[in-house]
């Protein structure tokens, strides 16, 4: 909103306060008196016939005595004495009919003064507040029909993105981004547009209008962003999604064009929304209807991506990591052409991420970040800084002057497994858990193909009261029935130790039964892993992170499929049971021997264990 528009809004407001305070200062004062005095005088000297005339206006009363009459000094009466002919009182609150009777008869010359202001002030107080009330709904019905960078109330619809001018120096750029060359290499023509356009079009290719940067969360996605506009050399404008989102309907779609008309001036730049799902959603999804203000701004994001006017020169990023709930209409091409998908880093790449983040830390010359990196499968960057940052924590609160390997494996257990918890545990509750790891170890060791056992140990951490960690020996991608089906005899071993050797069953057993059945329904419904129901798929054991399209999943098979389908699923989870059961009773030395040393050292890696079951 411009200066010239705010400018008459200021003076009548100005203009309105002068008013009022001329009124109540100054319109409303008594008249200038004489000494004052009591009202019981006032009547006193009236019966006395010594009062000439009088002024009234209001309560106040001001006059003339026909002689002078000595009264105090001060304005109690106290004090010394003088003789005075004017006077001011004040008629109380409780009236008094009486006293116009009474300057009648003693012949008093009275004036009466109005209190009310003149008709002009009068009008001007009724009138000016209206005319504010009206200008200011003007201007924001004006703002609001523009919509644009000046819009309603000085800019409440304006964007509010962040922007970096090539003077700007980002810090970050494709050398500080480690591993991810596929997606560096895409998002690296993208940067090589924007600097030499020339080169693209002289064999008509044309730059992509949008780049989605899709993977899960903590991959890098912002950080790729981070480093695009660090290459680039453009004007870069970085967003959030959640920010277009208000509760007035319209704001959103009003910010929306307003970042493109500020992108649209700086061109060639780059805009990049983090967190696209926030405002992409399928349109119709839940109970919004199509008028919604999450719609509104979906709509006006789709329009200035690829409407009626083209922006060559300004390339939209967005990141996101649920790429299945977007509205299609965004994932068409001439909106966001090209899918730049950020997987979870293999090993190679997750020892480049982990000399980035040790950077600036020291490390002793033991630690091998090939060795973490490989005994780290499915971290993600994030997840890996934060293994760094834990073990530094740790190393700092040794007062050690670098951090050692030892630091580092600390805090991969502590990442993967939770911090410990100092606890009393009863010797009954200790055998219990020590049997229930130990089955869970037991059975990883000696079925094939299992993935190896890292660390079994019977401290609680986290929430859990024992935990057997695992760790492939390399990033998988495929996974066959028989190791899904050793994974399942795995994860009931704990809960066939309790029956076999104790003779009851425990609710330690909770979170394995919960993957047990989650897993076991994948595996029928998803994957075509049942030889009775063969190679079909159903929608069970989907994730429904949000109301999707429909309020309630649709039901496609029928009830004795339905049947067929639990049966399946029992019959997967009863021999992995008995798979358990029969490595738990052929082994149960082996055991024994494991338990002993759990409830003697607490903790066991993967070496420690092969010792004792070699011995047994």
């Amino acid at each position: 909103m411009g200066q010239s528009v705010w400018k008459p809004l200021l003076v009548m407001m100005v203009l309105v306060v002068a008013i009022n305070l001329f009124y109540s200062f100054f319109a409303r004062q008594p008249l200038e008196g004489g000494a004052p005095i009591s009202y019981s005088r006032f009547k006193d000297e009236l019966d006395a016939g010594n009062i000439s005339k009088i002024t009234i206006k209001g309560n106040a009363i001001n006059g003339e005595f026909r002689n002078k009459v000595s009264v105090g000094a001060g304005a109690t009466g106290q004090g010394g004495l003088r003789d005075v002919v004017r006077f001011s009182t004040v008629k109380p609150a409780i009236e008094d009919p009486a006293l116009m009777g009474e300057l009648q008869q003693k012949k008093v010359e009275v004036t009466a003064v109005t209190t009310e202001a003149s008709p002009l002030i009068s009008g001007l107080l009724y009138i000016l507040p209206w005319v504010l009330i009206i200008g200011i709904w003007w201007i924001a019905m004006r703002g609001m029909r523009g919509q644009g960078p000046g819009n309603v109330m000085g800019g409440f619809s304006k964007s509010g993105a962040k922007m970096y001018t090539p003077s700007d120096k980002i810090k970050v750029n494709f050398d500080d981004v480690a591993g991810m060359d596929n997606a560096k290499l895409e998002l690296r023509e993208i940067v090589d547009y924007l600097r030499d356009p020339k080169k693209f079009q002289r064999i008509g290719g044309k730059v992509p209008k949008g780049v989605l940067l899709v993977g899960p969360p903590g991959t890098g996605k912002t950080l790729l962003a981070r480093a695009v506009a660090g290459e680039a050399g453009v004007s870069f404008f970085t967003i959030s999604a959640s920010q277009f989102i208000e509760m007035f309907v319209g704001v959103g779609a009003g910010r929306v064009r307003d970042l493109f008309a500020t992108a649209k001036k700086a061109a060639p730049s780059i805009i990049f929304i983090d967190e696209l799902d926030a405002v992409g959603r399928s349109r119709g999804a839940g109970l919004g209807g199509g008028h919604d203000e999450r719609e509104q701004t979906l709509n006006q994001l789709l329009s200035e991506m690829d409407g009626f006017d083209p922006h060559d020169e300004v390339i939209v990023m967005a990141a996101t990591n649920r790429p299945d709930v977007l509205d299609p209409a965004l994932l068409r091409p001439g909106r966001f052409d090209r899918h730049v998908v950020v997987d979870r880093p293999d090993w190679r790449d997750r020892e480049k991420i982990l000399h980035v983040h040790t950077r600036n830390i020291p490390i002793d010359k033991d630690v091998d970040l090939s060795v973490i990196a490989r005994g780290t499968p499915g971290m993600t960057g994030a997840d890996l800084e934060n293994l760094v940052n834990e073990a530094a924590i740790m190393a700092a609160r040794e007062n050690s002057a670098t951090v050692t390997m030892t630091h580092v494996e600390q805090a991969k257990d502590k990442v993967l497994m939770g911090g410990e918890r100092k606890m009393y545990i009863t010797e009954q509750e200790k055998r219990i858990t020590a049997y229930h790891e130990a089955g869970h170890t037991l059975v990883a060791k000696l079925l094939p193909g299992t993935d190896p056992v890292h660390k079994v140990t019977i401290i609680p951490r986290g929430q859990a009261l024992g935990v057997t960690q695992q760790l492939p020996e390399d990033d998988r991608y495929h996974y066959p029935k028989h190791y899904l089906m050793n994974r399942l005899a795995v994860a009931l071993g704990g809960r066939v130790a309790e029956r076999v050797v104790i003779g009851d069953l425990s609710t330690g057993a909770q979170n394995d039964l919960k993957m047990v059945n989650d897993l076991a329904e994948k595996m029928v419904c998803q994957w075509g892993m049942s030889d009775k129901i063969g190679a079909m798929t159903f929608s069970r054991g989907e994730e429904h992170p949000f109301l999707g399209r429909k309020l309630a999943e649709e039901k496609t098979f029928s009830e004795q499929m339905a049947w067929l389908i639990d049966q399946e699923i029992g019959a997967v989870i009863k021999e992995a049971e008995s798979k358990a059961e029969e490595v738990i009773t052929d082994n149960r030395q082996k055991l024994d021997a494991l338990v002993a040393a759990l409830i003697q050292e607490e903790s066991l890696d993967g070496k420690r264990i092969d010792e004792v079951l070699a011995t047994a």
